[in-house]
């Protein structure tokens, strides 16, 4: 490097790159501009001036720098290092792969640039590369670990284990028999797990057992020994001694579930969808009653046993389980008990007992059978878990009687407001339960969880201000709503998209949704400095399945959602574009060919000006030291130009923007029915036959009794055959692809589509959803019998299910459901008096709900009153009771006054 230049400057071209090593890139810079002075066109030089540039903000700069170093000294492999540096600095990662291939080229040996083209490798998945990279790391450089240990982890991840192992051996056969020393031992003995954990994955399970016990002396880690050892023998099918090692760990973690499932696994008394026979389970209750003896202070061992006991005995279980952590006070109590309730019957044997216990409490004050007095929280905290039950189960009357009545029992504690909340938001009032939220949290203004669920109960209300006045109560100083954005707080940003969705508001909503994409995409990028920090700190069974969850990252949920929204609101802006754009466009089609040519040329110019300019008023802010209250200098954050999401509206192809996201989905969700129900709207839109044909066909495979399933199938072929005669080549290839589709299909079978959507009505008459689907089609198909598509869905009957002991029918109609079911009648089959008669219908149904104005909503309770104001304000009543009543919601007949609830 600087080799070119005379003995001073290339001893100063040696201090940039050591001042760039040590980020004193000041110093770095003098340097530069010293050696530049004499030597202006020096290309390796002009680059690292551009790469310690690049490191002080000042990105422009830095790639002119660079390009004209490079330009100058093509064949100078440094040039090219710092471009690709510059490239993977702004996470153009293919970019600089080819950058460095190119500088190996000229320096075909340099280490250096081996190690960072073989971690972009990684980073990007190019994994026979990666291997042949690394092995040439290893050829250069034998003797250091790091180089063998790469190696090794290259071929494991190419789907090489039997490699991978050969060379971790080699690897070994290098070293002494006394190694490791003291300071190296949790390093050694987790390459020797990670081994042994690839010859388990190969299938080598005899061998992998011996290498386990040959090397355990060296094996630091006893707790991933022992797992190691426990899953090798069951493979084997040597389940006694799987068994003994299960005993062991329990002695060592009782609580830990996985250990219990291996427990059974060994005693042949496991069944995935916990199905058992009376034999099985006459065991199993034998075996935790045992353990049970043995770990006295484990709660897993008593939790267990419900999930598989039955009638009676599981009544004796749960009423032992429950007692004492009823007397204790334990809030996670129901969230504990609530898997239950996806098992037919225990719910109502639930509820039986608890009732009893509220009964026996309430007149006693002892538990049934009882001598010891209960403390009196024990009664409140029953009320607490009875509330909650009847919530699950959709009695939202009950629900708000006993959580009102535990509250008025002892009003002090917050979680009764903050169930009662949850209770209000599932019976519709978002209103009601954004303000209870509120008083949960004015009573502990230091709780951040009680917060945060405050600020998503006003965010479900739509109350966006609010929410985030009190959510950044626990954001620092300074532009506290970007720091919530900093601090990757997706939950908030979901939730604040869906709000300024239903809002109407579209460019708000992308922005948070695109916010929530950014942190993944940010996610990704953090792994880059894992792929040598792991290797050289030897945690490569944690660095694998590390690489294994970023691979199926975009499969999470919150991911889903964000680009699900995203989708949503480019569909709607490509339905409903915004005023500005359709007259531009209107403008735009009066203008001559070489007229809208010149207006973009214009316009493209205009956005790289204001680009241009913001970076650079972006670029002064950041230079700009901002002094801080200890006197510290801080540099300013980049301002967003673009703070309501305008600029996001402003694209030219909805759709295109759309598919983007479409396609992460489509990759990363294929099993969710709302990818594929998106596929199919989004394509019908871009009239791509095929591929929406093919979204019809996921979605009968992955559910073809769903609802939306059979609307999209009956949207389609109804949509096809309004479609002319095929009359070019692409045109009847697509008309030749769907002909021979059809007969596959099971739900046509010769019949019409008139006539399948009667046999799927006939199938699912009893399901509301169903009925609904069936009718929206009915009058898609045959307009002229609107009423008789109305007919279907009023007739629709609840069937309530009377369970044994409840103190009420359990309702199966849900809320969203009927609320889908009132926009389907008002807008899609646009009958208002059949909305106004359904709404009047859900409004008694669903008496709290604000949606239907129910009797006992927030919303008929504040009209109720500024009716009341207005009489007084007219000369009757009183005046300034009436006014206090309009400033406050009723909830159960108990005034909340808004004012009182302070932020």
């Amino acid at each position: 490097m600087g080799s070119s230049l005379p003995l001073k400057e290339a001893n100063l071209f040696k201090l940039i790159v050591k001042s760039y090593e040590t980020k004193q890139y000041k110093k770095g810079l003098k340097a530069a501009d010293a050696i530049l002075k004499k030597f202006p066109d020096h290309g390796e030089t002009l680059s690292m001036k551009g790469l310690t540039l690049n490191c002080m903000d000042r990105k422009a700069e830095a790639y002119e720098l660079v390009r004209r170093g490079l330009k100058n000294d093509l064949k100078s492999h440094v040039c090219w290092h710092v471009y690709g540096l510059l490239y993977r600095s702004d996470r153009e990662y293919r970019e600089a792969i080819k950058c460095y291939r190119n500088a190996l080229k000229i320096d075909p040996d340099n280490i250096e640039i081996l190690r960072d083209l073989s971690l972009l490798q990684a980073q990007m998945r190019d994994l026979a590369g990666f291997v042949e990279t690394r092995q040439q790391l290893l050829t250069l450089k034998p003797n250091h670990r790091m180089n063998w240990i790469g190696f090794a982890v290259a071929h494991h991840l190419n789907s090489n284990g039997s490699k991978a192992i050969e060379i971790l051996e080699a690897y070994e056969g290098t070293l002494e028999d006394d190694y490791p020393p003291e300071s190296e031992r949790c390093e050694h003995g987790e390459m020797l797990l990670y081994k042994i954990s690839i010859m388990e994955e190969c299938g080598f399970l005899e061998r992998a057992l011996d290498e386990l016990y040959k090397k355990e002396a060296k094996i630091v880690d006893k707790l991933a020994f022992k797992e190691q050892q426990v899953s090798l023998l069951v493979k084997l099918g040597r389940l006694e001694e799987g068994e003994k090692i299960y005993h062991s760990l329990l002695f060592m973690i009782p609580d830990n579930y996985r250990y219990y499932e291996g427990l059974q696994k060994c005693l042949g008394l496991y069944s995935e969808n916990n199905q058992y026979t009376p034999e099985e389970v006459d065991r199993l209750d034998a075996l935790y009653k045992s353990l049970r003896m043995e770990y006295t202070l484990s709660s897993s061992v008593k939790r267990i046993p419900l999930d598989f006991l039955r009638d009676k005995r599981f009544q004796e279980a749960a009423d032992t389980y429950i007692r004492p952590l009823l007397t204790k006070g334990v809030p996670s109590l129901f969230s504990d008990l609530s898997p239950l309730y996806d098992i037919p019957g225990k719910a109502d044997i639930l509820e039986k007992m608890i009732l009893g216990l509220e009964s026996s409490i309430s007149t006693t004050g002892r538990f049934p059978g009882s001598e010891t007095k209960e403390p009196p929280s024990t009664f409140m905290w029953t009320l607490f878990l009875l509330a909650q039950h009847y919530d699950k189960r959709g009695q939202y009357d009950l629900a708000l009687a006993k959580i009102d009545e535990a509250i008025e029992h002892t009003p002090t504690v917050i979680d009764l407001y903050s169930a009662k909340g949850r209770i209000l938001k599932h019976a519709g009032d978002l209103v009601a339960a954004a303000a209870t939220a509120d008083e949960a949290r004015s009573m502990d203004l230091a709780d951040r969880f009680i917060n945060s669920e405050c600020v998503k109960r006003m965010l479900q209300a739509d109350q966006v201000r609010l929410a985030e006045k009190t959510a950044v109560l626990f954001t620092k100083d300074g532009d506290q709503h970007n720091n919530l954005h900093d601090m990757q707080c997706m939950w908030y940003e979901l939730a604040s998209g869906e709000s300024y969705f239903r809002q109407g508001d579209l460019g708000r909503a992308l922005k948070k949704f695109l916010a929530v994409e950014k942190h993944y995409a940010d996610m990704t990028e953090d792994q880059f400095d894992f792929h040598s920090y792991c290797l050289r700190k030897m945690t490569l069974r944690a660095y694998v399945e590390m690489l294994k969850f970023q691979d199926r990252l975009h499969s999470h949920s919150y991911f889903h959602k964000a680009a699900a929204g995203a989708i949503r609101c480019y569909i709607k802006l490509f339905d409903s574009p915004s005023k500005s754009s359709t007259t531009e466009d209107d403008e735009m089609s009066k203008l001559l060919p070489s007229q809208k040519k010149k207006l973009r040329q214009k316009q493209r110019k205009a956005d790289a000006r204001a680009k241009k300019e913001a970076e650079e008023k972006n670029e002064e802010e950041s230079n700009v030291a901002a002094i801080s209250k200890s006197g510290k200098k801080q540099h300013a954050k980049p301002v967003d130009l673009d703070p309501n999401g305008e600029k996001l509206l402003q694209v030219e192809d909805p759709l295109a923007e759309a598919t983007k996201y479409l396609k992460l989905l489509q990759k990363s969700s294929a099993n969710s029915l709302e990818t594929h129900l998106l596929s199919f709207e989004l394509n019908m839109r871009k009239h791509k036959i095929l591929l929406a044909f093919q979204a019809v066909k996921q979605l009968l495979k992955l559910d073809p009794e769903n609802p939306d399933s059979h609307s999209c199938f009956i949207k389609f072929f109804h949509k096809a055959s309004s479609f002319s005669a095929p009359v070019t080549d692409a045109e009847k290839l697509v008309w030749s692809v769907i002909e021979a589709e059809r007969p596959t299909l099971c739900q046509l079978k010769e019949k019409t589509l008139i006539e399948v959507n009667k046999s799927f009505l006939e199938k699912h008459k009893d399901s509301l959803m169903h009925r609904a689907a069936a009718a929206e089609m009915l009058y898609m198909l045959e307009p002229e019998k609107k009423l008789e598509a109305v007919k279907l869905i009023e007739e629709s009957t609840d069937n309530q299910v009377s369970a044994n002991g409840a103190v009420g029918p359990v309702k199966e109609w849900k809320l969203k459901d009927c609320i889908a079911i009132h926009k389907l009648l008002e807008t899609v089959i646009a009958d208002p008096n059949a909305a106004s008669r359904w709404k009047t219908l859900c409004a008694e149904y669903f008496p709290v709900s604000t949606y239907f104005e129910g009797p006992r909503s927030s919303v008929v309770s504040r009209s109720s009153d500024l009716e009341m104001y207005d009489a007084a304000e007219n000369g009757g009543g009183n005046h300034q009771e009436a006014k206090d009543n309009a400033a406050s919601y009723s909830l159960n007949g108990n005034i909340k006054v808004l004012k009182d609830l302070k932020i």
